[in-house]
């Protein structure tokens, strides 16, 4: 997998574009003025807990005696459902969901951003290949950078676009996702059965 590869599946895994109704629900009690500030802090906290799966997360599967066939079917179905979420929106509690203070780590940066199909990816890309953790550092960074970028600019997009192209778009996202989980699946299945045989 190139940089380029792994920053387009981080970008689409984190969902960005399907975080903007959330991140504006989450923030719509704080102040305008401090929208920025939280979105930054948020990805910063994001960026950081990526990074210790990243580097420490090989030794975790280790300990937990962890194999990389179940982390890539792991993956693959956790990916395969936030993928169908992406693509058919059930009705979420989180929209309803009434949050009185300023947002601090949860839920906008776990697990808005760093989420478990995020931590799953980054920890198959690091079990796969552990000598290109620097390549998949960059990519990390760029993907937290645009999403960083993306929900910046939610309050426009939301505006400009409205919920039907943002929806689209997400669904758009999503259909590209099913396919990469049931990859991702079907990965795990083919080692399994190598092993076997």
């Amino acid at each position: 997998m190139s940089i380029i590869a792994a920053f387009l599946l981080l970008f689409l895994v984190m969902d960005p574009v399907g975080n903007i109704p959330f991140f504006i629900t989450a923030l719509k009690n704080t102040e305008r003025e401090r929208w920025r500030r939280i979105i930054i802090r948020e990805h910063f906290i994001a960026l950081t807990v990526l990074i210790v799966f990243l580097f420490g997360g090989q030794y975790m599967l280790s300990f937990f005696q962890i194999q990389e066939p179940a982390l890539s079917i792991a993956g693959g179905i956790i990916l395969f459902l936030i993928a169908l979420n992406m693509i058919f929106k059930p009705q979420s509690d989180v929209f309803n969901e009434k949050i009185e203070d300023e947002p601090l780590v949860v839920p906008l940066a776990v697990p808005y951003l760093a989420g478990p199909s995020t931590i799953a990816t980054l920890l198959l890309m690091v079990t796969r290949e552990p000598a290109r953790r620097t390549e998949w550092l960059l990519a990390l960074t760029a993907a937290c950078l645009a999403s960083l970028a993306v929900l910046l600019l939610a309050g426009l997009l939301n505006r400009l676009l409205g919920k039907r192209v943002l929806n689209a778009l997400e669904n758009l996202m999503g259909m590209f996702l099913t396919v990469i989980a049931v990859q991702m699946f079907m990965t795990g299945m083919l080692k399994i059965m190598q092993l076997r045989t």
